[in-house]
């Protein structure tokens, strides 16, 4: 949580107790060290971020969206929002009701270029745009078909809810560029290297090395989206080989590092 001196970058969450139509359209140009608290509400939020990068933290694990793609937020999940970066946000707000074709789970999404002129459109709408048979909500409905489609990317860590394997977990996030072993993990918490294999892989799904290897990749979108060499952003991440990290980087995101903020 962030201290008293950085408390003028908390952003604040609408005060809304319902949305005024299916669909809600929020627009920020965001700080960086820009944070939500932890909040949960009654609707779904689609966050997708034109320039910068956004984080969502949830119990479950982080997710992570660069620019141009979307992070999908379930309702009634309870969540918090950081940009370590300046960044351009739009936000949707859907009314569960709309959107039943939506699974209850945190997803990141890649925004199709229709999807993103019809973001772009919509939220220039007023809040409560004209419902029935009107241009607006016809738009409405397209968009919103076109919210169901769009595809899932892994740009997600998934985090232990085992008390002890947490901790290590957060302090490698905090410090992705360590070099801690499983062997000296499993020291630490007094089991045996296999055993913290097999319980790593139950609480993750992942296993360390593919765990540890997508924070990494992760972490370094801070660094690639403030201007970063390509080789700072690999040490700075643990990697001694720029190549080796190109390689992984677009084994993960489909991109080369320099192909990812282009696109």
């Amino acid at each position: 949580m962030p201290t008293n001196g950085h408390q003028q970058l908390e952003r604040r969450i609408p005060d809304l107790t319902e949305l005024p139509r299916p669909l809600y359209a929020r627009v920020e140009s965001l700080n960086a060290g820009s944070w939500t608290p932890v909040h949960r509400h009654d609707w779904v939020q689609f966050s997708y971020a034109i320039s910068g990068v956004l984080g969502v933290h949830t119990a479950e694990g982080s997710f992570f969206a660069p620019p141009q793609w979307g992070i999908w937020i379930p309702a009634d999940l309870e969540h918090h929002v950081v940009s370590s970066m300046r960044a351009e946000m739009r936000s949707l707000y859907v009314h569960r009701q709309a959107c039943p074709w939506a699974e209850d789970r945190c997803r990141v999404l890649e925004v199709t270029p229709l999807a993103r002129e019809l973001i772009k459109v919509f939220c220039q709408f007023p809040a409560t745009y004209p419902e029935g048979d009107t241009e607006q909500a016809r738009l409405v409905q397209v968009l919103l078909d076109q919210l169901a489609a769009l595809p899932e990317v892994g740009f997600s860590l998934p985090l232990p809810r085992h008390a002890r394997l947490l901790d290590l977990c957060n302090e490698l996030i905090e410090q992705p560029e360590g070099s801690v072993t499983l062997q000296a993990w499993a020291e630490r918490l007094g089991t045996s290297e296999k055993t913290l294999m097999r319980l790593f892989q139950r609480e993750t799904g992942l296993s360390f090395r593919a765990w540890r290897q997508r924070m990494r990749l992760l972490s370094s979108l801070q660094s690639l989206e403030k201007g970063d060499s390509v080789t700072s952003a690999a040490l700075s991440c643990g990697y001694d080989s720029t190549s080796a990290f190109i390689a992984a980087f677009k084994g993960l995101f489909g991109f080369t590092p320099g192909e990812l903020f282009k696109h």
